[in-house]
Formats: structure tokens, sequence, C-alpha cells
């Protein structure tokens, strides 16, 4: 049976400063992890290593470098890319 550590979740966030999504709980320490009902039990599970800070997701440009380049050399840039009344090639005049 899984044990509910929102509350340990939500406190770790705030001691490490960072958010939920990036605090890693020991899965095998959850008996002790769901004891710890303050800020200080969770400074010391951090201390301890059951609790650790997930490193940031890289962003990759290579995508959009390579489709940089290739609009340099006019590509992805035909009428069907247009949109806006600012892109309009041509002034309509009623």
């Amino acid at each position: 049976k899984m044990v509910s550590l929102k509350l340990q979740k939500r406190l770790a966030a705030s001691v490490l400063k960072c958010g939920k999504r990036k605090v890693w709980m020991d899965p095998n320490e959850s008996s002790e992890i769901s004891g710890a009902n303050s800020r200080q039990n969770v400074r010391k599970l951090i201390k301890d290593g059951f609790i650790v800070t997930r490193p940031n997701v890289i962003h990759s440009k290579s995508r959009h470098q390579r489709l940089m380049a290739a609009k340099a050399k006019g590509r992805h840039t035909g009428f069907g890319k247009r949109k806006g009344t600012a892109n309009l090639v041509c002034r309509i005049l009623l």
C-alpha cells in the first residue's frame, strides 16, 4: 500500500527552493519519509539523501537552429506560412 507523501513533497520543495516536480523521494524509504511532518525533519532527510533535487531538463536548441538556417536560405517562407495582416504582400483596397 502506497502512503501519501503530499505534505512531505511540498515541504521539501519549499526547503530545497525548487518546484514539486523536481523533488525525488527514495521509494524504498517511504515509511521513514512519511514520518517527517516538519521542515526540520525534511531537512534531516535531505541531509541523509532520502530526498534529492532532480537535475534540470536539457532544452536543446538544435532543431530551432536547423530551422533558422533553412529560413536564412529562404525555405519555409511561402504564402502558406504567413499569418496576420502585417505579413500581407499586397494591401487589398476596397
